[in-house]
């Protein structure tokens, strides 16, 4: 057994325990000093019987509340139901073999924000006006692909799975692709600007990903995606080892700060452009 609740000996939880046997989750009480602990099978998610108490004790109705267990809940991402966080972690293992982890210059050059030549320890890009003059539009999105290190992409593609799991089954595809898209495309934009094309890696959206999901669960949005709310201070964190210069100190190696910031932003822009256009044409 796992704790979920802990609540007062006061507290009548007939209610609630009643709804947990209706929907066959395995649960006891615990009486203990001042306090009764609610513990419950393995099978299920303890931190959703928490969510679900929390809801009851405020004055929530448990009616049509559904509960899954851990297995059932396994079972429910279909892979046909994840095809853009798929997507985006073949197409960055294949973008970050085909520029060799950053060791392929010319190839590099060819997928990279706009498009640069290196002499010696020189290097010139074509100006952003230039590139969009040419047509090659892809390069807005190319450069969230390409990755330097082992290290690099699965640390991203790790949050891009944790994130595309949760929110793509539930919101939608074209939703979640719309995200990636206006948070890939900022956040390259911004890092250009500051620092030339030579950079790359899904960075910027996994920022703009963990920041969307903040920001969804703190606005009360349903279904919650159920990242841990520390996850923000985290990333503002990270933020400030990065723009002080400490990560690159302790051999992280050149940091998209730029691109961090612009993506956290863009995930929180995101979701109020969505709100914004959902009231106005419902």
């Amino acid at each position: 057994m796992i704790p979920a609740v802990e609540s007062p000996l006061s507290e009548d939880l007939t209610e609630f325990t009643a709804f947990l046997w209706q929907h066959g989750v395995s649960h006891r009480v615990v009486e203990e000093g001042e306090w009764q602990r609610l513990y419950v099978s393995p099978e299920f998610n303890p931190a959703q019987v928490h969510e679900l108490y929390e809801y009851w004790h405020g004055g929530g109705k448990l009616d049509q509340v559904e509960i899954r267990s851990r297995k059932r809940a396994i079972r429910s991402v279909s892979w046909r139901r994840i095809p853009v966080t798929l997507s985006l972690i073949a197409l960055s293992a294949l973008f970050s073999l085909l520029i060799g982890f950053g060791s392929d210059l010319q190839q590099m050059a060819l997928f990279s924000f706009t498009s640069f030549e290196v002499f010696g320890q020189q290097a010139r890009w074509h100006t952003l006006a230039a590139m969009l003059a040419t047509g090659e539009l892809w390069r807005l999105i190319t450069p969230v692909f390409m990755h330097f290190s082992l290290l690099h992409i699965m640390f991203n593609l790790l949050w891009v799975w944790v994130v595309g799991v949760r929110v793509e089954p539930e919101q939608g595809s074209l939703p979640f692709l719309g995200l990636v898209l206006f948070s890939g495309v900022l956040s390259n934009l911004a890092q250009f600007v500051v620092s030339g094309p030579m950079f790359g890696g899904m960075s910027g959206v996994v920022f703009a990903l963990l920041s969307y999901a903040w920001l969804w669960d703190q606005s009360g949005m349903q279904p919650r995606i159920g990242l841990p709310p520390a996850l923000m201070g985290f990333m503002l964190l990270w933020l400030v080892l990065g723009f002080t210069g400490v990560l690159q100190g302790v051999g992280l190696g050149a940091i998209a700060n730029t691109a961090h910031l612009a993506g956290l932003l863009a995930g929180l822009l995101w979701l109020l452009l969505v709100r914004f256009l959902g009231r106005r044409f419902s």
